[in-house]
């Protein structure tokens, strides 16, 4: 008896498992603003009114095999995996379905916000709205087509911008080399040049020191007589 329960059981959760998954590609259309026949735009209101039904009757569907798998699992499974496994795939299937509406619902509510937005933004004369509501929508989107591309626009010429700044820093890098290795060049082909500044440094260094010292000890000898 239980076996025959079960199975019973197994057959209306799949049954229902279908109706739900083509309930949720009809309802993900009409959450996208394209499914039924009449135009979003010229029907706003028809749409929504699917929408919401849509979503009553599947929350319902979706609460109906809820219940089907907790007297699924309350049967007497007699210990049996393949009962187990199957009573967790329903389960899963369920919880797919219902993160599935969810995303749904929340997409179909931020594109409503959106819209809304965008038509505050609009025109605000509620008499020429109201007459010309099918061509506001499709304004608001071409508007925001018009700023797409412009920040497209600025991203490309910020983009030339960079580049072309790396190819100048490349062709200096470049040019520093170059004269980098023709001074390594000269001061090779001409030693005693480099010998000769060398001494001059050295010389200068000396006398550096020698200038230092001899101002040292006049200061000193100055503080020496200044303080006797």
């Amino acid at each position: 008896m239980p076996s025959s329960e079960w199975d019973d059981l197994r057959k209306l959760a799949r049954r229902l498992e279908n109706d739900i998954d083509l309930k949720l590609v009809a309802f993900s259309k009409v959450g996208s603003g394209g499914s039924t026949s009449t135009s979003s735009d010229s029907a706003p209101l028809l749409g929504e009114h699917i929408f919401d039904n849509l979503s009553m009757e599947i929350e319902q569907m979706l609460d109906r095999l809820s219940t089907i798998n907790d007297k699924m699992a309350e049967l007497p499974s007699s210990g049996t995996s393949m009962m187990i496994h199957t009573l967790q795939r329903h389960r899963e299937i369920l919880n797919g379905y219902r993160q599935e509406f969810s995303k749904i619902r929340a997409n179909h509510t931020t594109r409503i916000e959106r819209e809304e937005l965008l038509r505050g933004s609009g025109i605000g004369n509620s008499s020429s709205s109201i007459s010309s509501g099918g061509l506001s929508r499709r304004d608001m989107y071409l508007k925001e087509s018009s700023h797409l591309n412009s920040s497209h626009s600025l991203i490309n010429d910020q983009i030339n911008i960079a580049i072309e700044t790396k190819e100048h820093l490349t062709s200096q890098r470049q040019y520093f080399k170059r004269l980098q290795t023709r001074f390594n060049d000269i001061s090779n082909r001409f030693p005693m040049i480099s010998s000769l500044i060398q001494r001059i440094n050295m010389k200068k260094r000396r006398d550096s020191l020698i200038l230092g010292g001899v101002i040292a000890v006049c200061t000193f000898l100055l503080l020496l007589y200044a303080f006797h």
